[in-house]
């Protein structure tokens, strides 16, 4: 079992950054490659970037691809996406997830329904 907590959303002009956290309890987290999803009112759940367990291999969203950076602190249990030149796009709950099942292939880890765990999700909001 994994507990996941999103943190560092909040409301941000266009242009502008955030760092989300995802800060993970219980056992092997370090063992777990770690996804961001958002969601948007009225849409389905959207991958946006994704790590491995030991960090060295990064998948993005194809809109975000130079603007967010996802990266891991195995040490302290937590992932982070950092977020620049924010668009109103991006608008979205943020969510990360944790024990991904199946085969690690690009049309598999966008799917979100291959995740076992998930955080609450953290509002993101981009203001134009």
């Amino acid at each position: 079992q994994v507990q996941l907590v999103e943190s560092g959303g909040g409301l941000v002009q266009v242009g502008g950054s955030l760092r989300l956290s995802c800060a993970a309890s219980g056992r092997a987290f370090s063992g777990y490659p770690i996804s961001w999803f958002r969601q948007s009112p009225g849409k389905e759940r959207e991958f946006v970037a994704a790590i491995r367990s030991s960090g060295s291999n990064t998948y993005y969203l194809d809109s975000v691809k130079g603007r967010f950076t996802i990266s891991r602190d195995n040490a302290k249990n937590t992932v982070y996406l950092q977020m620049n030149s924010l668009k109103p796009e991006d608008t979205a709950v943020y969510y990360c997830g944790a024990g991904f099942r199946g085969s690690w292939s690009e049309a598999k880890r966008v799917r979100w329904d291959l995740y076992d765990y998930w955080g609450q999700g953290t509002q993101v909001t981009v203001s134009s």
